[in-house]
C-alpha cells in the first residue's frame, strides 16, 4: 500500500462531509439542515389565479388625481371640481393666469398621460400605450408581490409563475391543514392597499343619510370601520398618499400590549404627510387599508418623521400577515382564485417509492456492471459514485434546496453521468496497457488523455443546466439544480478521488494481475 496523497485526503474529506451533512435528510432527524420535498412529493396547495387588470387603471387614475392635487396646491394654484369621471381625471383651474403654469407642471410630473385643456377645464387620460403598460405591470407586479409574501411567510420554495398573459400559477408545498390553506389564500389575495385620506368634516354628520352616489358628487367616498362595519366615515375620495410611498412595516405593541403595525414612509411621503398634517390641525385623517378605516385620529400638530401606526384589534398572526403584505407591496390589481387543488401526500409517497426503486435499481446495476467489466477499477469507480451521491444530498441539505420528482430524475441521471467519467478513464488506461505501457504510465496518461473529453462533456452539460435553472420554473429548476451539483461533485470524486486512490494502490498493482485490477488480459 502506498502513502496517502493530497488527492485521497481531499476525497476522504469530501466523503465525510457528504455523509455528515446528508444524514439529517436521510434519517429525517430533528436537528440539522434537511432537504425540503416539493409539491409533487409531499403534497400541498395548487392555485391558478386571475388578475383584474382593469382595476389597475382605476388605481392609476386615483394616483394621478392625488399627484395633481398635491403638485398644484404646493405651487399655490387653486383648483376646483377635482374628480375621476370614468377613465378620466377632471378639474378646473380657477385663475386663468395659472393655466400655462399648471400645464407645464403636469407635463413634467405625469408620464404617459394625455392632457387636454379648454378654458381652464383640464381632462387627463392615459394613453393607449400607457394603459397596456399598466395592465402588464399589474400582472408582473402581482407575481413578484405574491412571491415576496410567500418568501417572507417562511414557506420553502413556493412556485409563483406567470401563465399566459393574465394568469398566475401558485404552488405551495407542505400545506396540510385547512387553517394553513386559508391563511395562505388570504395572504396571497390581500390587496394591502394602504391610503391616508382626509375626513370631509363639512358633511361628516350626514354620512348615515347620504348615498354613495350623493357622496361621489361631492368628491367623497363612504367607507366602513374595520371593527364595526355599521360605523361609517365620509372621506375625500382623492387620498393624501398611498402605500406606494411606504418603505417598511413591522409588528409592535401598544400600551395595552395589543399588536399594532408601525410603518414608515419614504422622503416624498413624509413631506406630503408633514405638509398635510400642518395645514389640517384640528381635523381628522383616516388610515385606510383595503377600503376599511382602521383609525381616524384628530391631528393635534404637524406630524414629521414620516411614520405612523395601524391598530385594529389584530391577533399576532393577523398583524404579522398584514405587515408582510405591506412590506412586500400592494397589489396594483386584485387577484381571484380561478382553480384550486389540494394535493394529498399519497401522490408524494408513491412518487418517492417509485423514484427510490428506480434510483436503487439503477445504482445497483451500474455498480455490478462496473465490477464485472472493469474488476477492481470498477469497484474504485463505485466508491467514487457513492461519495458523489452523498455530496449531492449534503449540498442540497445545506442550501435547503427543494427536491421534486424531476430533481430525483436528475439524481438518477447523475449516477450514469458520474460513472461515465470513470468509464472513459478506464478505457484509456486499458488501451495503454494493451499497447505495452507500464502501469504507472498507463494510469497517468489515461487520466491526462481522458480529462479533455470529460471536461468538455461536463462543461457543456453544466451550461445547459444553468440555462434551464435561469429560465425554467419549479420542477425544471429542481432538475437543473440536482444535475449541476451532480456534475460538479463528479469532477471531484470521479477524476480527483479515483486518481488519488490509484496512486495510493500503485505498489499493489502487478502486471500479472491486470485481469483483477482492470478486467483485461495482456
Amino acid at each position: 500500500m502506498g502513502r496517502l496523497n493530497y488527492r485521497v485526503v481531499i476525497f476522504i474529506f469530501a466523503l465525510i462531509f457528504g455523509v455528515v451533512f446528508s444524514l439529517p435528510s436521510l434519517l429525517q432527524s430533528q436537528h440539522g439542515k434537511k432537504i425540503t420535498l416539493g409539491l409533487d412529493l409531499q403534497g400541498g396547495l395548487h392555485m391558478l389565479l386571475g388578475v383584474k387588470s382593469d382595476e389597475a387603471i382605476k388605481s392609476r387614475l386615483k394616483s394621478i388625481a392625488g399627484t395633481v392635487k398635491y403638485v398644484l396646491e404646493d405651487n399655490d394654484i387653486v383648483i376646483d371640481e377635482l374628480g375621476i369621471n370614468g377613465d378620466k381625471v377632471t378639474f378646473k383651474v380657477l385663475d386663468p393666469d395659472d393655466i400655462p403654469k399648471a400645464r407645464e407642471l403636469l407635463q413634467k410630473e405625469l408620464q404617459g398621460v394625455q392632457i387636454v385643456e379648454n378654458k381652464g377645464q383640464f381632462t387627463l387620460s392615459l394613453t393607449p400605450k400607457e394603459i397596456a403598460r399598466t395592465k402588464k405591470q399589474a400582472i408582473d407586479q402581482a407575481v413578484d408581490t405574491i412571491r415576496n409574501r410567500l418568501d417572507q411567510f417562511g414557506l420553502a420554495e413556493p412556485t409563483v409563475a406567470k401563465q399566459g398573459t393574465d394568469k398566475i400559477l401558485v404552488e405551495v408545498p407542505g400545506v396540510k391543514t385547512p387553517a394553513d390553506e386559508q391563511r395562505i389564500r388570504e395572504l396571497i389575495a390581500r390587496a394591502a392597499h394602504l391610503q391616508m385620506m382626509a375626513v370631509d368634516e363639512d358633511r361628516a354628520a350626514r354620512v348615515y343619510t347620504m348615498t354613495p352616489a350623493e357622496a361621489k358628487k361631492y368628491g367623497d367616498v363612504i367607507l366602513p370601520d374595520v371593527k364595526n362595519p355599521k360605523e361609517k366615515y365620509l372621506l375625500k375620495a382623492i387620498p393624501i398618499l398611498d402605500g406606494s410611498m411606504l418603505t417598511d412595516a413591522k409588528v409592535g405593541f401598544d400600551r395595552n400590549n395589543q399588536p399594532v403595525i408601525n410603518f414608515k414612509l419614504n422622503g416624498e411621503g413624509a413631506r406630503i404627510f408633514g405638509d398635510f398634517s400642518g395645514k389640517s390641525v384640528g381635523k381628522r385623517m383616516a388610515i385606510v387599508l383595503d377600503n376599511k378605516v382602521y383609525s381616524a385620529p384628530v391631528i393635534r400638530e404637524r406630524i414629521g418623521g414620516g411614520s405612523g401606526q395601524i391598530s385594529g384589534n389584530f391577533t399576532l398572526n393577523e398583524a404579522n400577515d398584514v405587515a408582510i403584505a405591506l412590506r412586500s407591496g400592494a397589489l396594483l390589481a386584485p387577484v381571484y382564485v380561478m382553480e384550486k387543488r389540494s394535493i394529498g401526500p399519497s401522490l408524494g409517497a408513491d412518487s418517492i417509492r417509485q423514484s427510490t426503486i428506480a434510483l436503487v435499481l439503477g445504482f445497483v446495476m451500474v455498480v455490478l456492471f462496473m465490477i464485472v467489466y472493469y474488476g477492481m477499477a470498477g469497484a474504485i469507480a463505485d466508491i467514487a459514485l457513492v461519495a458523489n451521491l452523498f455530496l449531492i444530498l449534503a449540498i442540497m441539505s445545506l442550501f435547503g434546496a427543494t427536491l421534486t420528482l424531476p430533481g430525483m430524475a436528475g439524481i438518477v441521471l447523475t449516477v450514469g453521468m458520474a460513472v461515465d467519467a470513470n468509464v472513459i478513464i478506464n478505457e484509456r488506461i486499458r488501451e495503454l496497457l494493451r499497447s505495452g505501457a507500464s502501469i504507472p504510465k498507463a494510469i497517468e496518461e489515461g487520466y491526462a488523455n481522458a480529462f479533455t473529453a470529460i471536461w468538455d462533456a461536463n462543461v457543456t452539460t453544466l451550461i445547459s443546466a444553468v440555462v434551464l435553472y435561469a429560465y425554467g420554473t419549479g420542477p425544471i429548476k429542481g432538475f437543473a439544480l440536482t444535475m449541476s451539483i451532480g456534475i460538479l461533485a463528479s469532477m471531484l470524486t470521479a477524476i480527483l478521488g479515483t486518481h488519488g486512490i490509484y496512486q495510493m494502490l500503485l505498489p499493489n498493482i502487478k502486471k500479472e494481475k491486470l485481469n483483477f485490477w482492470f478486467g483485461i488480459k495482456v
